[in-house]
């Protein structure tokens, strides 16, 4: 039975839904996985740092887009050594991990992962090594040297890949949803079991899994203006207490913390305002106009002009007056039709085309 690693990150959670896609569609045919966090591989202390100053990064504004654009995009020496010293951590790690347990193929779907693994390669050859990124320009540390096939969602993010690669081989593909939202409720479905009325206005507000922005004070003016808004703080746990006090003080206001039900909840709502990022393609799945905010910086800048490109989106900063007049104008404006990405075959189709691009349509290739 084939078997292959799946390396993930737990910088936010898209990561992880980018794992578990791959994961569900190998299993789909026979294949064993393992999902590792690359982030855990790094030990507790490298683990705790690393996350530390991602944090850091992203609180102090333009810092992280200095750093993004003058380089992690150009691969500049600041970053190289940044990814040296992960790679040094990672790969005896990694090395353990296959003698353990020998795979057919690795899938990195952590930017922080790719190198790693293709320095494995130069001492343990076999596995096949696909890089899996739904950023649409993909830095310089997520394209290396050794990496069998790359999976990006855009025509754009190919062309980024060539920058660092011109004859990579690359496969453009359906970005890859959550399993709910290949079979979602209906709206009238889900505003029932939500308490939300059949004609009433409804929004859907989150930020990543962090919670990125004024969440909460913009939760409490947006329902004042009128819409229900079901507030998604995700792991953020402050910004859960914070909701839950707005929820009791307004009814419109329906709080949320790290949940599952995403599905029903975009499902429930006429708009979703949210960072740049997979939940974009979640929206458009459903068919429901994006409202996006300006909180992410680097690769998010670049993901939200794409988004805008796509159409069926505005952009707002996350200043709770400036969210409260561009989701009531974005309320009055026409949504999408669901976009092919609804359909599970779309990504499973184009990951099955993957495997059989590197010989591994049935599995092991043969002569391993």
């Amino acid at each position: 039975m084939p078997h292959a690693l799946l390396i993930s990150g737990s910088l936010g959670q898209g990561h992880d839904v980018m794992a578990q896609a791959c994961a569900d569609s190998l299993h789909e045919r026979g294949w064993t996985t393992r999902t590792v966090d690359a982030m855990a591989l790094l030990g507790r202390a490298g683990s705790a740092v690393g996350e530390r100053l991602f944090r850091r990064l992203l609180d102090l504004p333009g810092v992280y887009d200095a750093f993004h654009f003058a380089a992690l995009r150009p691969g500049a020496r600041i970053a190289l050594l940044a990814e040296s010293a992960a790679r040094a951590r990672l790969v005896p790690q990694l090395r353990e991990l296959l003698a353990e347990q020998p795979a057919d193929l690795v899938v990195s779907v952590f930017a922080t992962a790719t190198a790693a693994v293709n320095e494995l390669g130069d001492s343990l050859p076999g596995p096949v090594h696909l890089v899996l990124c739904t950023d649409v320009t993909p830095h310089r540390l997520w394209v290396q040297q050794g990496t069998d096939l790359f999976l990006v969602t855009s025509e754009v993010a190919a062309c980024a890949v060539r920058r660092y690669r011109p004859e990579a081989e690359i496969a453009v593909v359906a970005a890859p949803l959550r399993s709910g939202f290949y079979r979602p409720p209906d709206r009238a479905g889900a505003r029932a079991g939500l308490g939300i009325p059949a004609e009433a206005a409804c929004v859907l507000l989150m930020s990543g899994s962090w919670g990125l922005g004024p969440i909460a004070r913009t939760a409490e003016q947006l329902a004042a203006a009128r819409p229900h808004v079901l507030a998604v703080a995700g792991h953020n746990r402050a910004l859960e207490r914070r909701l839950r006090a707005v929820a009791a003080r307004q009814p419109r206001v329906h709080a949320f913390g790290h949940t599952d039900r995403i599905p029903e909840l975009m499902a429930a709502a006429d708009l979703v305002v949210t960072s740049s990022g997979d939940t974009c393609s979640e929206a458009r799945a459903l068919g429901r106009r994006l409202l996006l905010l300006d909180v992410v910086q680097g690769h998010g800048r670049d993901n939200l002009q794409h988004e805008l490109e796509l159409g069926h989106a505005d952009v707002t900063s996350a200043r709770p007056d400036e969210v409260v007049r561009n989701a009531l104008a974005a309320l009055e404006r026409p949504a999408p039709a669901p976009s092919a990405g609804a359909l599970p075959g779309a990504w499973r189709e184009g990951f099955a085309e993957a495997l059989a691009r590197v010989g591994l349509a049935d599995g092991a290739r043969a002569g391993q």
